[in-house]
């Protein structure tokens, strides 16, 4: 059942980015952040994605829909960090597992553009910005009830088959999303709304601890202090946080607890060293090579050459030196560029948009976009989602946001429903609204 209902909605999604291939971007997102053919039982290997991404490609040339070609400077250095991956690819020490890489890397930078051409209105923003919370929601709101219910005994993991399957990854996902929870519940006007987005925050941090990931938990504390200095009242904030998280922490079991304290005494940890190691062959092997090593360097024979201990291979579980050792010194300077770039606009967003009344939601978008980078740049550190396409999209909300207040959208941007309502199906609610003559 839950089969035939995907590829009914895909189908829709298809046929509407082709009139209104914003619908495709969004579509996009969706399959890509959820991955929600995982969960199905036999359309896992159809070409879903590719289907949607076709289609708001075709929809994006045969269609009069508005269009934004304009570089702004994050565009510009994410293209040339695509052009970039693309010049160090033949130099790549394993090129077939790397060119694999390379390609699926490209579909998700290029769609990341497309995305920045379509998407133009507060309505876009607003939508997207559901997207992703569901998309991640949907297994943080779930992993925190399981943890709640089975005490914090077992670890909570993503989807299989996807960039979050393991637990690191999908605890740094929950993190970068709950600041987006947040930014829709400061838009929202009733009380049970806001409310129930308190219920699924709390669950979703939950679900982070729940995952026993030492780097979400660093996530979660520097999330939390950049919050809490954004917040007006510092002193209520400061209760608030602190009782919420002892309430949190009570319900995890005593292995949660010794798993942290490794923190500490990460001498004694074999992951921890396995990570420096890991580090260090990063280091090694960018100071050897200009290029960097490629995608997928991460393997007994390269350990042999770059490694400090070369016998301990391992995962880098860094951002920060996964892109150093696949992608060279230059390719490490132009991802923080990046993502440095991304966190100033979004803090233009939060100062400018206090302005008028009219822009505050910008201002709130902008503030809470600051506090998930926060949490990807401190929980990163310690986890392996360099190229993912959630990170990307804070992009997409923070340049698509200052274009919107830069042009003074607000002066003729009429004010639209949250969700797309067929034209079909709102004629006929319409007539059913119509009061017969009398």
């Amino acid at each position: 059942m839950r089969d035939l209902a995907l590829l009914a909605i895909v189908a829709w999604i298809v046929l509407q980015a082709l009139k209104r291939p914003w619908i495709g971007v969004l579509g996009w997102t969706w399959m890509s952040i959820m991955n929600p053919h995982q969960l199905t039982w036999s359309v896992r290997s159809l070409p879903l994605a590719a289907a949607i991404g076709g289609a708001t490609l075709i929809g994006l040339i045969i269609t009069k829909d508005r269009r934004d070609y304009s570089l702004g400077r994050e565009n510009i250095v994410l293209l040339i960090f695509m052009a970039w991956m693309t010049l160090t690819l033949p130099f790549s020490m394993l090129f077939n597992p790397s060119f694999e890489l390379w390609k699926r890397v490209m579909k998700i930078d290029f769609m990341i553009l497309v995305s920045m051409v379509l998407l133009y209105s507060k309505r876009h923003l607003m939508l997207l910005t559901w997207v992703l919370v569901i998309s991640i929601g949907f297994f943080g709101v779930k992993g925190g009830a399981f943890t709640l219910a089975t005490g914090g005994s077992y670890r909570v993991w993503g989807p299989e088959n996807t960039y979050i399957e393991g637990n690191n990854e999908i605890a740094l996902a929950i993190v970068i999303v709950i600041p987006l929870m947040r930014f829709l519940q400061l838009q929202m006007q009733a009380k049970w709304a806001r409310v129930t987005m308190t219920v699924c925050m709390v669950l979703m941090a939950m679900a982070a601890l729940g995952s026993h990931s030492r780097g979400a938990l660093l996530a979660i504390a520097a999330m939390a202090l950049v919050l809490w200095w954004r917040g007006k009242n510092k002193m209520v904030g400061a209760v608030v946080m602190v009782v919420l998280g002892i309430a949190l922490l009570s319900v995890m079991p005593a292995e949660w607890w010794e798993r942290m304290n490794t923190i500490k005494t990460y001498q004694q940890d074999d992951s921890a060293l396995g990570r420096i190691n890991a580090w260090g062959m990063a280091w090694n092997l960018a100071k050897d090579r200009l290029f960097g090593g490629g995608f997928m360097i991460w393997t007994a024979s390269i350990f042999a050459i770059y490694g400090p201990e070369p016998d301990r291979v391992h995962a880098a579980h860094s951002i920060y030196f996964m892109v150093m050792g696949e992608q060279g010194f230059v390719g490490l300077l132009l991802f923080l560029t990046l993502f440095t770039m991304v966190f100033f606009t979004a803090g233009k967003l939060r100062i400018q948009g206090k302005a008028r009344p009219q822009t505050q939601w910008l201002s709130d978008l902008g503030s809470m976009l600051q506090v998930s980078l926060a949490g990807y740049a401190v929980g990163g550190a310690f986890l392996s989602l360099s190229y993912w396409d959630l990170p990307y999209n804070l992009l997409i909300l923070a340049v698509v946001g200052k274009r919107w207040l830069d042009r003074k959208e607000w002066l003729h941007e009429k004010e639209e429903p949250v969700v797309y309502v067929p034209a079909f199906i709102k004629k006929r609610f319409d007539k059913k609204k119509r009061v017969p003559s009398l």
